[in-house]
């Protein structure tokens, strides 16, 4: 178990570039070696280079857990082949194809933003085999963005409300807490990632801010 600090491609939006999938870690192509490592001291798992339509912000773009994948439509047929292999996938239409940063998801349930409809709702709950509901945090539909989840756990924008968070917290099937990262950022999903073991937060993340985050998390 680690809990880290660090950078990816220059920024301490790891979560924007960084995606994890079930057991699977995929990572930006263009990594350099120390970036490489801190992933790898970090997180005990397979790491896969990807990119989506040629895209580094994995993070963004594609969501999942030990079931299945949600990802952007900008996705190639290449793309697709691959990720199919790690488990069954859903391509979000356009529109709403931020798949990572309109989803939070755990392998207990799936929270997706509001701008996804009803039925799209329903098929990414199909895919990733857990309940999935519609909600808001902090009255905005990036709910990838605006929450940190695993198996134990969530970490959540500060201005979540109590409705939001009750929601969020029955469809995960697991306890929520609230906090920032990078030093008081709101957006714990951007500038932090998460397994159920191990944590890397963006550089300037405090030391309040990562004994939250581990706690959240069920890591201590």
């Amino acid at each position: 178990m680690a809990t880290l600090t660090g950078d990816i491609l220059g920024h301490p939006q790891v979560g924007v570039h960084v995606s994890i999938v079930g057991d699977v870690l995929f990572h930006p192509f263009s990594l350099d070696d120390d970036a490489k490592q801190l992933l790898s001291e970090t997180f005990d798992m397979e790491m896969v280079p990807f990119s989506i339509g040629g895209s580094s912000l994995l993070g963004s773009l594609v969501r999942g857990n030990r079931n299945g994948i949600a990802v952007a439509d900008i996705a190639s047929e290449s793309d697709l082949d691959q990720l199919s292999s790690y488990g069954e996938v859903v391509v979000m239409e356009s529109g709403v194809n931020a798949a990572g940063n309109l989803i939070a998801c755990n392998n207990h349930g799936a929270v997706v933003g509001m701008t996804i409809p009803g039925p799209g709702c329903e098929v990414i709950s199909d895919v990733l085999g857990v309940p999935a509901n519609r909600v808001r945090i902090a009255g905005q539909d990036t709910v990838g963005s605006s929450l940190v989840v695993n198996d134990a756990g969530i970490l959540a924008h500060p201005d979540i409300t109590e409705m939001e968070a009750a929601l969020v917290s029955d469809t995960l099937g697991v306890p929520l807490m609230v906090g920032t990262v990078c030093f008081g950022s709101p957006y714990v999903g951007a500038g932090c990632l998460a397994s159920n073991q191990s944590v890397l937060a963006g550089t300037g993340t405090t030391g309040p801010e990562l004994n939250r985050i581990e706690d959240a998390l069920g890591l201590i």
